[in-house]
């Protein structure tokens, strides 16, 4: 009986374990993506450089 309860316990603490390194990864990689999109959104966003845009090309 108690190697059947210790067996239990085991197996609930890597469950634990397991379960907390799942979230973990996934905390990590939502806030990597926000980074990139951050990262994109400030460029996208941001002015030309000068001279950039002054002339439209009609030959295009």
């Amino acid at each position: 009986m108690n190697t059947d309860l210790s067996m239990q316990m085991l197996q609930m603490n890597s469950m634990k374990l397991q379960n907390s390194m799942q979230i973990a990864v996934f905390k990590k990689a939502h806030e990597m993506q926000t980074d990139l999109l951050e990262t994109l959104m400030q460029t996208a966003l941001s002015a030309p450089p000068p001279g950039q845009g002054a002339k439209i090309d009609k030959l295009a």
